[in-house]
């Protein structure tokens, strides 16, 4: 489903990624963890086609690939919804599964608000539902839950337990115990590449 062969990452003559090979077979759930500026995010954009290797390949065989980027990424001339619908169909149609995705959320009070109006926390759900709502037989998260306290970092857990069954995932994350609640084989940042932790 993603494998990387052999892939080094350069920036700045400097190697983020070296010679690092992974092989992520469709309906696994895979997290990547290290410190921050390891590559974790650079690993995921890779897959997603923004990033291309110094050495090596990066390939993924998903028809439909989901990315919930770090930063919420909101288009804000849109409200919320209208964010939301724009990866369903962006017509008239389609404004009801919007809308349910953003009561999934807990934001469908926050409809018609746009992206300026939302706090970071609120973004980061509309960017999480719009990535859930998009139906991607692949997802990329990076830091999903970021910003988030406590309760609804554990509701949105929930949500992507829900939505992420069956579906390949891959996941930069910092928190071990959001990684194993999304049933993830663990990955750490090791002499350039991720390797098993365990």
């Amino acid at each position: 489903m993603i494998y990387y062969d052999s892939v080094t990452l350069t920036y700045d003559g400097a190697p983020v990624l070296e010679d690092f090979s992974l092989h992520i077979a469709p309906g696994a759930h895979i997290a990547l963890m290290g410190r921050s500026g390891c590559g974790k995010s650079s690993a995921l954009n890779l897959a997603a086609g923004l990033l291309t290797p110094s050495a090596g390949s990066v390939r993924v065989e998903a028809k439909r690939l989901a990315y919930v980027f770090q930063e919420p990424r909101l288009l804000p001339w849109l409200t919320a919804a209208e964010n939301m619908n724009a990866v369903l169909s962006d017509k008239p149609e389609t404004m009801p599964r919007a809308l349910e995705w953003l009561a999934a959320v807990g934001l469908a009070d926050a409809a018609g608000k746009y992206p300026a109006e939302l706090s970071g926390g609120m973004r980061q759900r509309v960017n999480l539902a719009r990535a859930l709502a998009y139906d991607g037989d692949a997802l990329l998260l990076d830091e999903p839950l970021e910003g988030l306290d406590k309760p609804l970092q554990a509701e949105m857990l929930s949500l992507l337990r829900r939505c992420t069954e069956g579906k390949t995932l891959l996941l930069a994350t910092h928190d071990h115990a959001q990684a194993q609640a999304l049933d993830c084989r663990i990955l750490k940042y090791q002499d350039k590449a991720f390797v098993s932790e365990e």
